[in-house]
Parts: structure tokens; C-alpha cells; sequence
């Protein structure tokens, strides 16, 4: 269930959900432990008693983390099963889900909880959602949501590889997705808030739809932001 991606930062692989017309998707969450012992729980997927087992024997599960307003499909029932962790969510997600008790939305600024542990850059602007990117410093990973994607060759079939492939999510390298691209409104912004990631000492990359990147990260990145003209 745990997979080790790092010192303190695991990986937790949950099953594929259906995002409309058919398209299937993977799911991922990961797992920060703070020095604090708390755990901070990223895009929450799918909730077992396995899973809590192996949580509970690593950590103390306090902060459950909506990354964007496209993330959020388990998260009431990870606050059911922890009901003093508090749920943090990218801007937008209090509107579509008003009956979900949101502790804080979340910004720039870290929490004091994780502050000079995860690194954090709001990329506003983008008119499907705002997404909050991360960075695991002890570990040197960026974590996207959607932002950035990668689906392995044959994933979707028929017309959905049609348009998988012309929106640039099945491709050898992490892309941006056509449909985030245009989704852009104040390029200015997307680029400045890039170059803010891009100063972080990367070295892996986790995304909620794509292979880990293990080493070269900062390059990767830099890669599939190149159209920004960063």
C-alpha cells in the first residue's frame, strides 16, 4: 500500500475513477510525514482499513489536503475516519462543495505546521481550477495534480486515445494538457509563479496521472512549462 518515494514522503496508488464520457483515471495520494510526526495526506484516495493501519503505525494523520477543486472525492470520508484532522483546500473547492467543513484555503504562504518542511505556489488564473503545487523538501519532489500529466501509452482507446493524444496527455515526457494551457488567463502570472517552482532544488516529480519522475526533475519540469516561454 505504502510505497517509499523518499525520506518521510510515501506514495499510496488508489483505483481509477471515472472523470465524464468514459475518461478513466488513476488515482494517487502521498503521504509527508512532518517532523512533528504528524502526516500530511495529499490528494486523499480511496480509504481502507489497511491503509489506516499503515498510517497510523507511521504517523498521526492531521492535515488532508485538497491540492485543487478536481481533487476531493474521498476527502469526507478520510475526515469521517480522522475527525481531528482538518481538511486545506485549493481556492474554488468551499464553492462547489459547500456542505465540506474546510478548515483553511490554502495559498502561497505554508502553514505553520509545515512551514520550511513543503514549499507551496498557488497557480491562480487557470479557469478549470487553481492548483497548489507542492515541495517536499527533505525529499527535493514537486508534487502536481493536474497541472502536469503523463498517461502510458494504450490507456485510453478509441476516440478517448483520439483526444488523449491531442491534448497532450499521453506523450514519453510530464506535459501540460492543452486544455490547462488555454485555461490560462494571465500568462504573466503562470509564468512568474513557474519560476518560482523552478527555483526549488528539484530532483523528482509526483503527479496524480503520470509515472514519477525519480531523478532530473528540475529539467522535467522546465521542460513542460517551455511554452510559457519561462
Amino acid at each position: 500500500m505504502l510505497k517509499p518515494f523518499g525520506d518521510d514522503i510515501w506514495i499510496v496508488e488508489g483505483p481509477e475513477v471515472e472523470g465524464g464520457l468514459g475518461f478513466h483515471y488513476p488515482t494517487r495520494m502521498a503521504v509527508i510525514r512532518l517532523d512533528s510526526g504528524e502526516l500530511f495526506i495529499w490528494s486523499p484516495t480511496e480509504i481502507s482499513h489497511a491503509l489506516r493501519t499503515e498510517l497510523d503505525a507511521i504517523g498521526k494523520v492531521t492535515h488532508l489536503v485538497a491540492p485543487n477543486s478536481l481533487h476531493h472525492t474521498f476527502i469526507a470520508e478520510w475526515k469521517a475516519a480522522y475527525p481531528q484532522a482538518q481538511i486545506l483546500a485549493a481556492p474554488g473547492l468551499r464553492q462547489k462543495r459547500g456542505k465540506l467543513d474546510i478548515d483553511a484555503e490554502l495559498g502561497d504562504a505554508p502553514c505553520p505546521q509545515w512551514a520550511g518542511q513543503i514549499e507551496q505556489v498557488a497557480m491562480i488564473g487557470n479557469r478549470i481550477t487553481t492548483e497548489i503545487v507542492f515541495f517536499h523538501v527533505k525529499s527535493r519532489t514537486v508534487i502536481f495534480t493536474d497541472l502536469l500529466q503523463q498517461f502510458p501509452p494504450g490507456w485510453f482507446s478509441g476516440w478517448r486515445s483520439i483526444v488523449a493524444r491531442l491534448d497532450l496527455m499521453v506523450s514519453p515526457n510530464p506535459s501540460v494538457p492543452r486544455k490547462f494551457r488555454v485555461a490560462f488567463s494571465d500568462r504573466k502570472a503562470a509564468r512568474a509563479r513557474i519560476r518560482q517552482i523552478l527555483s526549488w532544488p528539484i530532483e523528482k516529480v509526483l503527479m496524480a496521472h503520470g509515472t514519477p519522475v525519480t531523478s532530473g526533475g528540475h529539467a522535467s519540469v522546465a521542460q513542460a512549462f517551455r511554452w510559457l516561454s519561462v
